[in-house]
């Protein structure tokens, strides 16, 4: 691809569209925190959701005591995490007049709408305008990043992290060899946050150091090799006080990290190895144990998952990539921004398919790849109008309604599924009724409460209390924690369906389908999220159609 913004001839009917494109982009990310901030509370808990809470205390209690409090540092395997998203949720709980987890909600949802207004101004930089608003409406509309974004609370902060920093690499390549100090601060801090989330952020040095190659190149070849690595160490000597302020950023969200100089490398070790007891997934049809997963099992979701729009554009953009890498016309600068996106996007995935560690709970570990897919597909977007435009205008209302469509039917999906939006299948997949009984869908076990909430309103409108000395006990097939909290203190939850009132199940494979009265059922394009079974009277020896891991 070849600049878009330099084909353009600046016309006040250009600056008008440009200027168009820059207002609907704002309007859309109002749009999206308006309904966020209406929506956010309908969004459950998630099985590490209760964990996380308890690590942002620890660490809370860590800085108070002055590190002399340094439970934090091995509780778990957190302290192999970053907690800046957790702490963050634990210092405005105390602020604001919302319960803990609604605060995270709500946090989850701020990082979010960053995460998408990064992703715009980085489109935006590299493609124009128009290739930004593309960009943003194909992330604002992805299903599965605007899902997690409420309830993922590693996942999520981790992609936007990505994307500032993906920002920061590109403005890099932009200014090369003389970056300003506001881009010096931009690769820090994104650096900083990165690693700070997950120690997998190291994985842009790799990013950098193979898109910078066309332009080392070109260095090469324009200044000769004693003017280009003069060059070079200039720029990585600039770059030092932003690496700093990186490592500073790094080590205030994760503590751990510089305690010793070699703990990020113990836990890059760590977590390249299957830490947990082997459990079972439903994959394609099949139960497959997580650290036998096949090489096809990212591939295939992405496909299925992702909407159809996104996967069209982004495959269009990095075949395009490749393709103008030989192409000497190309700049190369143009070159080493568009294979850094490139390989944001995809690295990732081709090492996990090669590689073949544990792999489980569908796509959250990969979603920082999705923005990148974003901008990529927003800058294919916008190549396309700008080459009809200069050839075949006509067919300029044809991409743009294609467009449209595509983005239609992922809004369709997302309201139809609210708030599981995480469990999107496309419809390839044949949407979420179609992959039922293929995939797994609700893993997080969000379903529980709208569950637990409608189980509470039918007690009342019926008038039933518990038992004369005792509470309400539910017998639970999915994550107890966040059961309990949605809830509440009238119950009391377990596994034992036997001494148990009524059974919670989410409808995943290994939760069976009872023979008993259906109080509550949550359903999504008529596929069953959850039930709640009026179990009074009965006796249910287990709740798991398998045997326990």
């Amino acid at each position: 691809m070849t600049s878009i913004t330099t084909s353009a001839i600046d016309t006040p009917q250009r600056r008008s569209i440009e200027r168009t494109c820059d207002d609907l982009a704002m309007l859309v990310l109002a749009a999206v925190a308006v309904i966020a901030g209406l929506t956010f509370r309908d969004y459950g808990l998630g099985w590490d959701d209760y964990t996380h809470a308890e690590y942002a205390d620890l660490l809370l209690r860590m800085f108070g005591s002055g590190f002399k409090d340094t439970a934090a540092l091995s509780f778990a395997n957190l302290y192999m995490y970053g907690g800046g998203f957790d702490m963050v949720a634990a210092l405005l709980h105390k602020i604001i007049p919302l319960e803990l987890f609604e605060t995270r909600r709500l946090v989850g949802a701020i990082v979010g709408v960053i995460g998408l207004a990064v992703t715009w101004r980085l489109a935006r930089r590299i493609g124009g305008p128009l290739a930004g608003l593309a960009a943003l409406l194909l992330l604002a509309l992805c299903p599965i990043f605007y899902g997690h974004m409420f309830m993922n609370p590693k996942d999520a902060p981790f992609a936007v992290a990505m994307i500032i920093l993906m920002l920061g690499l590109v403005r890099l390549a932009e200014e090369y060899p003389q970056p300003s100090p506001r881009t010096i601060l931009i690769v820090g801090l994104g650096a900083g946050l990165s690693l700070g989330c997950r120690v997998l952020g190291g994985l842009a040095l790799v990013y950098a150091m193979l898109g910078f190659i066309p332009l080392f190149l070109e260095e090469l070849r324009t200044e000769g090799l004693r003017e280009s690595v003069r060059r070079f160490a200039h720029v990585v000597y600039v770059l030092l006080p932003g690496l700093a302020f990186g490592y500073l950023v790094m080590g205030l969200i994760w503590p751990w990290s510089i305690m010793e100089p070699g703990n990020p490398f113990e836990a890059l070790t760590y977590f390249s190895h299957f830490f947990e007891k082997p459990w079972k997934e439903m994959f394609d049809g099949a139960i497959v144990s997580v650290p036998d997963m096949p090489w096809s099992y990212l591939p295939t979701l992405f496909a299925l998952q992702l909407p159809e729009v996104l996967l069209i554009l982004m495959g269009g953009a990095v075949f395009s990539t490749f393709a103008m890498l030989p192409r000497s016309e190309v700049p190369a600068r143009r070159k080493t921004i568009m294979l850094m996106l490139t390989l944001a996007a995809t690295l990732p995935l081709a090492i996990a398919m090669v590689k073949r560690p544990a792999l489980y709970n569908g796509i959250r570990h990969f979603v920082f790849v999705i923005p990148p897919m974003a901008v990529l597909g927003g800058v294919a977007f916008a190549w396309v109008m700008e080459r009809l435009r200069a050839n075949h205008r006509t067919w300029q209302p044809v991409v743009l309604a294609t467009f449209c469509f595509g983005l239609a039917l992922s809004l369709a999906e997302m309201i139809r599924l609210h708030p599981y939006q995480y469990t999107h299948f496309n419809h390839i997949a044949g949407t979420v009724r179609g992959a039922d009984d293929r995939f797994m869908l609700d893993y997080w076990g969000l379903a529980l409460k709208q569950a637990s909430d409608e189980l509470r309103e039918q007690l009342v409108e019926r008038q039933e209390v518990p038992p004369a000395g005792r509470k309400w006990k539910v017998a639970v097939c999915g994550p107890q924690r966040p059961a309990q909290v949605a809830l509440g203190p009238d119950f009391t939850i377990g596994w034992d369906s036997n001494a148990a009132d009524f059974a919670m199940t989410l409808g995943e494979f290994y939760c069976k389908g009872l023979t008993a009265p259906v109080m509550v059922e949550i359903k999504r394009d008529d596929v069953v999220f959850a039930r709640v079974y009026d179990i009074r009277g009965r006796s249910i020896s287990s709740l798991l159609s398998i045997p326990a891991p």
